[in-house]
């Protein structure tokens, strides 16, 4: 496993690299400190530059450039987050036998169609909500079909009884 990750990090982009480089760096807390002897170096600075207008514009568009850059960053971080959560996720579903192949893959779902999943779900929480315990079903199917046993279950002694 480890060849493969080492594989893709060499064939990562420059901007897959750059941007890893930048988020590792700007995590820190050596960034955090950085940051803050700026602001009091800036602020010391004040009574020299006579608080100008040229002073309040140095700070005012460096933090408006590194917000502006950090937004895509952040967002670059969090979808490869997202992203590998995602396949971790997927990886579980398809590995547990109990587990419903229907989840895999459903982030690229429309908004109507996990809705209708919702409602899907919904429906095996009402099977179940006659049950002692909500986690002993694991898919609509079971909760059906254990659902289906139960009835079958009851008419039969009802039978044995007549």
């Amino acid at each position: 496993m480890k060849n493969v990750d080492i594989n893709l990090t060499k064939k990562a982009g420059f901007f897959e690299r750059m941007a890893a480089a930048a988020v590792s760096v700007t995590g820190s807390a050596s960034a955090f400190v950085t940051a803050v002897l700026v602001i009091i170096i800036w602020a010391v600075t004040g009574p020299i530059f006579k608080f100008s207008d040229t002073w309040q514009l140095v700070i005012n568009t460096s933090t408006t450039i590194v917000t502006f850059l950090m937004v895509f960053l952040i967002q670059k971080a969090q979808n490869k987050d997202s992203k590998s959560i995602q396949l971790k996720l997927n990886e579980l579903i398809a590995a547990n036998r109990l587990a419903s192949n229907r989840l895999i893959d459903v982030e690229s779902l429309t908004e109507d169609e996990l809705n209708v999943l919702h409602k899907y779900y919904g429906k095996m929480v009402e099977i179940t909500s006659s049950k002692m315990n909500i986690k002993e079903s694991h898919s609509i199917e079971e909760a059906i079909s254990d659902a289906l046993k139960k009835h079958e279950e009851i008419l039969t002694k009802r039978r044995r009884k007549q």
